[in-house]
């Protein structure tokens, strides 16, 4: 597999790389230079499961403001940089685990060798980022526009700008709104360098659409055994990024399960009780336990049973009614408006079981 076989890069205490396992980043939407709110939202990204953050900075203030940040925080600190050169340095000195640049947009050689010099001198990784956006003129001229094949000349033209200064430590992005031309640059890439690679689909739009998109595309990615450390770009609260990258990951077996999983049917005209309601109360309840359980909803009697009983615990609607399993028996039968509080008081009651 691909990713067995690329370089092992830490970004902090983070292996990313060489077999380690996929590393779920997030990038925050506050402005760096307001430490306290920038700081917050990292603490509920990482609550969510964020295991690398990055932050913009545009400005000296910002840059400023990340040795503040990193003292406060417990994941690795990337800091985003585009088009100054200074920022970058600025930013290591200042105790950013990685910096992500574009050598193509920050200046000449003497300008990447000295941002080459500050991460080597502070023992730090570079990311260099290419997407569709950003591509060159010369190679839109010679693709005739944006490709795959211009996407993966980019990102190994940028590898060997950092690499001739002497850096190793390099993790490279590709990222494409377009999500077939994301996968086919991935697959390029992963036979072209050893570099792990930071995947994601670029503005993939707001939740709802972003979600599918990205799941589609980092689906067919990973599942071919290509990326290292993935990013969910959402237009929305960052913590959602990371929701969709963790399940993401546990639907294509590469985290492990934490938490409640809930599976539920899509419903029909045999379904008598309220589902849509009570699967959507169910999962916002089962946030609350750190049981590696599933737990399923279901609505009638052509699933629904054999579904429950498959389940650690289960819930089969009847008529306005249903049945509360657990590993494959019946606990109770019970009105419609009693099963939500007595899945929780088994939840409850394993969680309460379940040694520490």
């Amino acid at each position: 597999m691909y990713r067995e076989h690329t370089r092992r890069v830490m970004i902090g205490s983070v292996p990313v790389g060489g077999g380690a396992p996929i590393a779920i980043q997030s990038m925050t939407n506050t402005k760096t230079e307001d430490v306290e709110a920038t700081v917050e939202q990292i603490e509920r990204l990482t609550e969510a499961g964020c295991q690398i953050v990055r932050c913009a900075v545009p400005t000296h203030e910002a840059a400023q403001a990340l040795g503040q940040i990193r003292s406060r925080i417990s994941i690795p600190l990337v800091a985003d940089i585009h088009f100054d050169w200074r920022l970058a340095v600025e930013s290591i000195e200042n105790g950013a685990d990685k910096i992500r640049i574009n050598p193509g947009n920050i200046g000449g050689p003497e300008r990447i060798e000295a941002v080459v010099k500050k991460a080597l001198e502070y023992h730090i990784p570079i990311r260099v980022g290419v997407n569709s956006g950003s591509l060159e003129k010369p190679l839109l001229e010679k693709y005739g526009g944006v490709t795959a094949e211009g996407l993966v000349e980019s990102a190994l033209e940028k590898v060997r700008m950092v690499e001739q200064f002497g850096l190793k430590d390099i993790v490279v992005s590709i990222k494409s709104s377009d999500v077939m031309m994301c996968i086919k640059a991935h697959e390029l890439m992963a036979k072209s360098c050893d570099c792990p690679l930071h995947v994601g689909i670029t503005e993939a739009g707001t939740v709802f659409s972003g979600t599918i998109k990205s799941s589609v595309g980092l689906g067919v990615i990973l599942y071919q055994g290509i990326g290292d450390t993935i990013r969910v770009s959402l237009t929305g609260d960052p913590v959602e990024e990371v929701r969709v990258a963790k399940r993401i990951l546990a639907s294509l077996g590469l985290l492990p399960q934490k938490g409640i999983e809930v599976v539920s049917c899509p419903t029909c005209g045999r379904t008598q009780i309220d589902l849509i309601g009570l699967a959507g109360q169910v999962e916002k309840l089962v946030e609350g336990y750190d049981l590696p359980i599933k737990v399923a909803v279901m609505g009638c009697a052509v699933n629904g049973p054999g579904e429950a009983r498959e389940a650690d615990l289960g819930i089969a609607g009847g008529r306005g009614e249903g049945l509360l399993f657990k590993k494959g028996e019946v606990l109770k039968k019970a009105p419609e408006s009693e099963l939500l509080g007595l899945l929780k008081e088994e939840l409850d009651r394993m969680a309460g079981e379940r040694p520490e």
